[in-house]
């Protein structure tokens, strides 16, 4: 009964986070245990007491303070000093920029939007077609789970009680790994169509764009290095990169009005409010599985499957795939972890923070998969191409993306070495 009320739920488009919560509740009604209704609210506010979660507001601010102040256009000429020259020079800048845009951000959402709006128009300009400048920019959101800081990461730490900056370390080099193969495949697919050669600028053109995209590019060099160092947690990062990116805004480049500001708080306060109550809720439905025994159940069923710790990887994979085409990330991971990662540690052995990395890129997939596919729309809204259209085009993006799962995967390494 419990599962088929969730379905129904879930299938009427009701919101995930009353799905989780009238769940639950049907749950406890049906055991005829009420005195468990005594719990539930605690439960819903003990999920959301946490630190950390201070994080996902704050960067969401960073975000919102750097596209509004100009900060976001300022990276992207500087990534032209790098790559601009390159035979397909405005790819490759928009994917420099993507990364730099993942080292602020911290969500895949925003930065497809960001992005589609700042670099479609440009390429489609220099003879791009608008499916494939829609497609690499957004392949550049999938940078976000994994290049730190991470909304995703944020939120796991939370459910997996690791702390914060190590998840953000371990995600440097599987980041810069999937960069690197995303570069090869743009190499590749600019051989086959030709793309336009780029120009590099001149000495003096280089100079402005370094100096002028020098104050932004301090955000992610803050946020990075204050936590890479020590001195500062992953919140206190998050609120100096907000404060950073409004000074920035307002003094140096002097495109962000203080009268914009009441918009850009009601926009941060609407979208981290939608992420709060979706863990909060969370929490109630992760009680209820504990409570009923689910995770000992699936671990029974895994480990009579396989014993290896990489074919059981490649099994979280391969489900979370099809779970992220049909949920939002945030609320995949919210059911997932709770179930999925005692297995991982108690009968595979596996680091939290391995299968963190692992799991958070997988369902960040989902987000430029069909038939959900957010992501597709707001690159489809953004730039007018039809979401199958950017789908199509994306596909060498997502096989890269894969590869980089199984390496992953198969080398704990990749994520513990900097550990």
């Amino acid at each position: 009964m419990i599962l088929a009320v969730f379905l129904i739920l879930l299938f009427a488009a009701v919101p995930i986070a009353l799905v989780l919560t009238l769940t639950s509740a049907a749950y406890i009604a049906q055991s005829g245990n009420h005195l468990l209704f005594d719990s539930f609210t605690q439960q819903l506010f003990g999920a959301i007491e946490n630190y950390g979660l201070l994080a996902i507001p704050l960067f969401m601010l960073a975000g919102e303070l750097m596209n509004e102040g100009g900060l976001t256009s300022r990276l992207i000429n500087m990534a032209r000093i790098l790559v601009g020259g390159f035979r397909g020079g405005l790819a490759y800048i928009n994917l420099v920029a993507n990364m730099m845009m993942a080292a602020i951000m911290g969500s895949a959402a925003s930065q497809i939007a960001i992005m589609s709006r700042a670099m479609v128009p440009a390429m489609e300009k220099e003879g791009y077609s608008p499916a494939y400048a829609a497609a690499i920019t957004s392949a550049g959101g999938l940078l976000s789970p994994i290049i730190p800081p991470s909304m995703l990461f944020v939120l796991f730490g939370v459910l997996a009680q690791v702390p914060i900056a190590d998840m953000f370390i371990a995600g440097i080099l599987p980041g810069l790994l999937m960069s690197a193969l995303f570069f090869l495949t743009i190499a590749l697919m600019g051989l086959v169509h030709e793309y336009p050669k780029g120009q590099w600028l001149t000495a003096a053109e280089a100079k402005k764009a370094f100096w002028m995209g020098l104050p932004a590019c301090l955000i992610p060099v803050l946020i990075i290095g204050g936590i890479l160092t020590g001195l500062v947690t992953p919140t206190e990062s998050a609120a100096l990169a907000s404060l950073g990116a409004l000074l920035v805004g307002t003094c140096v480049y002097k495109e962000l009005k203080l009268s914009h500001l009441p918009e850009i708080m009601k926009r941060t306060a609407l979208n981290s409010g939608m992420v709060i109550i979706l863990i909060s809720a969370a929490g109630v439905f992760g009680w209820v599985l504990i409570y009923e025994q689910i995770p000992q159940a699936v671990a029974a069923w895994i480990v009579q499957q396989t014993s290896d710790p990489f074919v059981f990887l490649l099994m979280v994979v391969a489900a979370l795939i099809l779970v992220g085409m049909l949920l939002d990330g945030i609320a995949a991971l919210i059911l997932v972890v709770p179930i999925l990662l005692p297995v991982a540690q108690a009968d595979f052995g596996i680091s939290p923070y391995q299968f963190g990395v692992v799991v958070c890129l997988t369902l960040v997939m989902g987000l430029l998969t069909p038939p959900v596919g957010a992501g597709l729309f707001i690159g489809s809204a953004m730039t007018g191409v039809p979401p199958m259209k950017i789908f199509k085009a994306l596909l060498p993006f997502l096989m890269m993306t894969l590869l980089s799962l199984i390496l992953i995967s198969g080398i704990p390494s990749i994520v513990l070495i900097l550990l």
